[in-house]
């Protein structure tokens, strides 16, 4: 799957067995989850003690140990699904045609028809461990005629299918909320403080969604539960009990014991689920520390400045720009194998190739959001001669010398209004949106004539109303003294000499479906920007490295590796601070999503914009701090000095 030596070596020796780890340890944690269900489900305030001998025999019966065994499985599959399925880089639909399109996907659907599975498999067990009414699918009754037969246990069914509803709806849910991202925390801590913090919440989400779930259930089954029941009575040979009220009808759904049962096992199945995803969380986004130089020649591979270069596995890249990120603030000895030199040689490796693939990715970023307003500046909207004119400017290189290899070519985008914007808002009208940048000022004394003349209504009495123009056709118009005096002297209008106005043709109306997947297919503004900044933690590692590494190399770096490379440095941040900048001025880039404490939805990603705004603006700072006025000599572009000094002075 992964065909480099260094991937094949990470998936193998560190991966795989924090999976392993997080799995073993949900599985370990179902017999005291089981014991609570078991618990809540059989409670009696009457007669509690009544109540904990029937636990204990239950929890020791040969059937909860057989239910045990399969929730062990069904854990043990959820946990590699998790590991299928898991990502470091949420997915974002950027329109509702996009979300509908990975519902539908075909690796969706299988992952969604497992989950149903194995939701019907934990439903049955919770029947069986509940007992009484919901142990069997049949049960021996006899007809109206006296005749024994089997008839169906409906509450026993009514348990697998809402097992099989929550499941399904839970892998749904996971997709829409990206359920599976792995999100690497900024504050570290221990596993089992982790766990110990997050266990409310699991619990609380647990039974929201259970609640929520078991709601819609219940709709569903109302008005289509005869359907299975149906199926299964001609497939099984079962009869129904005309004697017991059906539970696909309203006095069947008001059993208050019946919707309490369901609540908890689904609150059970999904607590076991999510137990499973949060250990998963914790064992993979813990720190592993990469050697940055190898003693071996056979083990250069999984040095850090070597890994750093590879993109796949992401979870691969993620880990060594997390590693890297805290030992440029926190490990003054490997900070000083980053500013060693190679011997023989006297080369700085390490720091050219970590510099360099941080400069990349800084200058990636960069790219993405200046090709993003391009988008949003042509999307129906005249763009402006003075916004491209600052744009040109921007985007001026820096003169350095011997540092430009590290530093990715930025296009230089000119911005030009077209032609055609006069006729297309004189065929609109002056009060469409697309002339309000130029009718605005047509009032005013300072209004240019020419743009008046452009702009004025053409009156249909006039001989070029309606006929096609071009600049190279000369008309004349109708003599003082001849034509005129004629048609005056008639009463008849002047003739025309062009030809007769073809009639307008209306655009045909676009049919209900075609404006229904037009109205799905739009952008929704929010999603695009937080699908732009999607995996921006990687570029919040790699500017807080650069900034820790030039800040210890104003005393520890030895050698002046850095100071080579301090250039192409602060003009790659002050890119991308004027290109971040000028995103957040659009109207849905500065709004914060609201935070749902009701879901297991990591909200991390929504806000991953705001994060990288800050800690742009405070590794620059860093740097100014540090090297103060010393930054005057550094060679940079006009316009970034302006920035500069700004920062120098604390006016940013």
């Amino acid at each position: 799957m992964f065909p480099s030596e260094t991937s094949c070596w990470f998936i193998r020796k560190v991966i795989w067995w924090r999976a392993a780890a997080s799995i073993a340890w949900s599985v370990l944690l179902l017999p005291p989850t089981t014991a609570v269900f078991v618990i809540l489900s059989k409670f009696s305030f009457l007669h509690p003690i009544q109540t904990v001998s029937d636990c204990l025999s239950l929890l020791m019966s040969a059937n909860s140990i057989f239910s045990f065994i399969l929730l062990g499985g069904v854990v043990i599959m959820v946990g590699f699904l998790i590991l299928e399925y898991y990502t470091v880089i949420p997915t974002i639909a950027c329109s509702k045609i996009a979300l509908l399109g990975q519902l539908l996907h075909p690796r969706q659907v299988v992952n969604s028809l497992a989950h149903g599975l194995m939701g019907m498999i934990v439903g049955w067990c919770c029947a069986v461990t509940v007992g009484h009414r919901y142990e069997t699918l049949g049960y021996p009754a006899r007809s109206s005629d006296g005749h024994p037969q089997m008839c169906l246990n409906e509450y026993h069914l009514v348990f697998l299918l809402a097992g099989a509803f929550v499941g399904f709806s839970h892998s749904l849910l996971g997709v829409i909320h990206n359920i599976n991202y792995v999100y690497f925390h900024t504050v570290q801590q221990y596993k089992y403080l982790h766990f110990k913090g997050s266990l409310p919440l699991v619990v609380k989400c647990s039974a929201i969604q259970a609640f929520y779930s078991m709601r819609n259930f219940i709709v569903v089954y109302f008005f289509l539960g005869y359907i299975p029941k149906t199926w299964i009575c001609k497939t099984l040979t079962l009869h129904l009990d005309s004697s017991v009220h059906p539970l696909d009808s309203i006095a069947g759904l008001l059993d208050l014991s019946l919707l309490y049962h369901l609540w908890i096992s689904a609150t059970f199945l999904l607590f076991t689920w999510y137990i499973t995803l949060l250990l998963f969380r914790i064992f993979v986004t813990e720190v592993y520390s990469f050697p940055v130089k190898s003693t071996f020649t056979d083990d250069s591979h999984q040095c850090l400045p070597k890994v750093l270069t590879d993109n796949q596995p992401m979870i691969l890249k993620f880990l060594a720009l997390q590693d890297l990120a805290l030992l440029s603030k926190h490990s003054p000895s490997r900070r000083s194998e980053v500013f060693s030199l190679s011997q023989p040689g006297g080369h700085p490796h390490n720091w050219n190739t970590v510099s360099k693939e941080c400069l990349a990715l800084l200058a990636d970023l960069t790219q993405r959001l200046v090709a993003y307003h391009e988008t949003v500046a042509t999307n129906g909207r005249a763009k402006s001669l003075s916004s491209g004119s600052e744009r040109k400017t921007s985007s001026e290189t820096s003169a350095t010398s011997g540092t430009e290899d590290l530093m990715s070519p930025r296009p230089t985008f000119l911005m030009k209004t077209p032609a055609s914007i006069f006729a297309r808002s004189v065929a609109r009208g002056p009060h469409s949106p697309l002339t309000s940048p130029f009718t605005s000022d047509l009032d005013s004394p300072f209004a240019s004539p020419a743009l008046r003349r452009l702009t004025a209504p053409v009156d249909q009495c006039s001989p070029w109303h309606g006929s096609i123009q071009s600049p190279h056709i000369m008309r004349r118009g109708p003599q003082l003294w001849s034509t005129s005096t004629e048609s005056h002297a008639n009463g008849s209008p002047p003739p025309s000499p062009a030809s007769v106005p073809s009639p307008k043709q209306e655009p045909a109306k676009p049919s209900f479906l075609a404006q229904f997947l037009q109205n799905r297919k739009e952008q929704l503004p929010e999603a695009s920007s937080q699908a732009l900044f999607a995996d921006s933690q990687a570029h919040i590692w790699a500017l807080e490295a650069l900034s820790y590494l030039v800040q210890a190399s104003f005393t520890e770096d030895q050698f002046g590796v850095v100071q080579t490379t301090l250039p192409s440095i602060l003009s790659s941040m002050l890119h991308l601070q004027e290109a971040v900048d000028r995103h957040f001025k659009l109207p849905h880039a500065s709004s914060k999503p609201v935070r749902s404490t009701n879901s297991m939805e990591d909200f991390a990603f929504k806000t991953l914009r705001f994060a990288l705004r800050a800690t742009l603006k405070t590794s620059i700072y860093r740097i100014t701090t540090t090297f103060g006025s010393h930054l005057n000599a550094v060679q940079m572009s006009g316009e970034h000095r302006k920035r500069l000094q700004q920062f120098l002075e604390f006016k940013e």
